[in-house]
């Protein structure tokens, strides 16, 4: 079974809202004309219910099917990048400083697809969820809806949701079971010495020559203390001191990024770093603290699910891959997928540039396949009679 026919039907619809949100990109939370948008459609479509104003943004809509039954929830992301889009397109971002460079537009345009099909039909048991979430982009918009107990007021038990792929053939799928993106921890050191001239550094307590220590011993962690096959990435990116070529400085900071697969390999990481920071502090008689701020965890495939999701985009594409190698980037899709079974999905974008890229943009060809698949998770999943 290729795209469904109803959606192929309204494809150029379909293009035509991804345009119109691709044009005007809205940050973080602050996604209310993109929230009144998605609004205004579903409320054309006919579903039976929309609560807006969730996680300060977001939209939750309710489709009840034909009879009762569990509900599943389906996903997708609405927020833009602040970046200056460079793709030179008839509908290119309106707004200066904000940019659609990640998919949102396209992920929103294939759940709103979804939902046109699913009200018109409703050829299944129970309910279906759509959850329209702010702040992926930093914010933790997919946290706050969890905190904020969208799950359990929907009464969610399992949950899906799509991703742009560029680099994979427009309209193909991939996943993989298990651990599909990494946590994303970012690393905070900041050095207190005692600065002084630079010619008489034996009256002072260099926060630089500590700084320089501690980024080598960090080297460390991975060569030394973890475990070779189970993924982890320690980047330090920046480092902070100094203003003059004869001062020695007071003060220093250290910045950087952790990425883990595993819950165990964050924990030993945040200890070794503790004491690295500890110990070099004291060998060099300076005050330094660390600040292990965590982020999203660790987007973690349900298998059972995963395999029934592949399953089902097999039905929409030949073109499936449900043993991609993982990937070390992250997305707060993981903090539902902490709570309730589901799977990760990707769908191809064609050769185009990378996500985050000022080049990129979403692969309109792709809305209907990723509509079709959303559509028929919920009738699989919920069959009718």
């Amino acid at each position: 079974m290729p795209v469904i026919n109803r959606i192929a039907d309204f494809a150029d619809d379909m293009t035509a809202w991804r345009r119109h949100l691709h044009m005007h990109p809205e940050l973080q939370f602050e996604c209310f004309e993109t929230a009144k948008f998605v609004a205004e459609k579903l409320r054309a479509f006919g579903v039976d219910e929309i609560h807006e104003g969730i996680a300060t943004s977001g939209v939750v809509a309710i489709i009840n099917g034909q009879s009762e039954g569990p509900t599943i929830g389906l996903r997708a992301d609405m927020d833009a990048l602040p970046m200056q889009e460079e793709t030179g397109l008839p509908y290119a971002s309106t707004i200066p400083g904000k940019m659609h460079a990640c998919g949102h537009d396209g992920h929103t345009t294939m759940l709103l697809g979804a939902a046109r099909y699913l009200a018109e039909t409703r050829n299944f048991a129970g309910r279906v969820a759509l959850i329209f979430q702010p702040a992926e982009e930093g914010g933790g918009g997919g946290q706050v809806m969890v905190q904020e107990g969208v799950l359990e007021r929907f009464d969610i038990k399992e949950v899906y949701a799509l991703h742009s792929g560029p680099g994979s053939a427009v309209g193909s799928f991939y996943t993989t079971p298990g651990p599909i993106l990494a946590a994303a921890d970012t690393i905070h050191i900041h050095i207190t010495g005692e600065g002084g001239h630079g010619a008489y550094p034996y009256q002072t307590a260099d926060p630089v020559v500590a700084a320089v220590g501690i980024v080598n011993a960090i080297q460390t962690i991975v060569s030394r203390n973890h475990v070779p096959y189970e993924d982890l990435v320690i980047s330090v990116t920046q480092i902070h001191t100094g203003s003059a070529d004869n001062v020695i400085p007071e003060k220093a900071y250290i910045n950087g990024t952790v990425r883990t697969m595993l819950k165990t390999t964050q924990a030993m990481v945040h200890k070794r770093l503790t004491e690295i920071v500890a110990g070099h502090a004291a060998a060099y008689n300076v005050k330094a603290e660390l600040d292990f701020e965590y982020g999203y965890p660790a987007t973690v495939n349900d298998p059972a699910k995963t395999a029934f999701a592949a399953d089902v985009a097999r039905e929409i594409s030949p073109d499936v891959d449900d043993t991609r190698q993982y990937d070390l980037g992250a997305e707060d899709f993981s903090y539902f997928l902490e709570q309730r079974p589901g799977a990760y999905v990707y769908v191809g974008n064609g050769d185009s540039p990378g996500l985050h890229h000022p080049a990129y943009d979403f692969a309109d060809g792709a809305a209907p396949a990723g509509a079709s698949y959303f559509a028929r998770l919920v009738e699989r999943a919920l069959p009718a009679g």
